[in-house]
């Protein structure tokens, strides 16, 4: 990718500081004026279709400090390195849509499991989905998974269930309270089958199955 062009692990992180800085400034006018509710309205991501924006505002904003280093540190440990092999479109597309669809995810499901009697509806903010999306693409769009894949000739259903496997270990393993695992889970998995069909590829890349160029 051209130095040029700019990085766009570096434009996310300027999107994750304006975000904050913009929730620091809600959140101190909804103390000071108490008129609240107005940061969840433009920032958490509860009723999608009530609050569209917030599929893709909760993916920029986060619950503290903390938590927005925590996800800017994952980021720059796959993200300058995935952003050479794409283009900044393709790669603030792939961000802002795989984080938007595991937030969805979470909210879905949890509002599944609360219909059902089996727990409360949750809602979501963070960047941590789509940053598992990135992990999974450099996973599943490797040389070294093409090869051992190559290897051992396994069906494209055993090949699934192994990634379904493994985004499994990787959520449970980065789990803790308060974390939307469902979240993590599927944007981890939505990176995989991006990274088996070389979505961020920026010249012709064989597709799923052919294993014969890779990052």
């Amino acid at each position: 990718m051209s130095r040029r062009s700019g990085s766009p692990t570096l434009e996310t992180f300027a999107l994750f500081a304006v975000v904050f800085a913009f929730q620091a400034v809600v959140s101190l006018f909804q103390a000071l004026v108490g008129f609240a509710g107005v940061y969840d309205f433009l920032f958490v991501l509860h009723s999608p279709l009530s609050r569209p924006w917030t599929v893709v505002t909760s993916v920029y904003a986060h619950a503290g400090l903390l938590h927005l280093l925590s996800n800017a540190i994952a980021l720059a440990l796959v993200g300058f390195a995935l952003e050479r092999k794409t283009t900044r479109f393709r790669y603030h597309t792939f961000f802002v849509v795989t984080g938007a669809f595991a937030g969805l995810a979470q909210v879905l499901t949890s509002g599944f499991v609360a219909a059902v009697g089996l727990g409360r509806p949750t809602a979501v903010l963070g960047a941590s989905g789509a940053v598992f999306a990135l992990y999974g693409y450099v996973l599943g769009g490797n040389r070294l998974t093409d090869g051992l894949l190559s290897r051992f000739d396994l069906p494209e259903w055993a090949e699934l269930a192994g990634f379904v496997l493994v985004a499994a270990l990787v959520t449970w393993a980065t789990g803790s309270p308060g974390v939307a695992l469902i979240a993590h889970f599927t944007g981890f998995l939505l990176g995989v089958a991006a990274g088996r069909l070389r979505l961020l590829a920026t010249s012709h890349q064989p597709t799923y199955g052919s294993r014969k160029e890779s990052y």
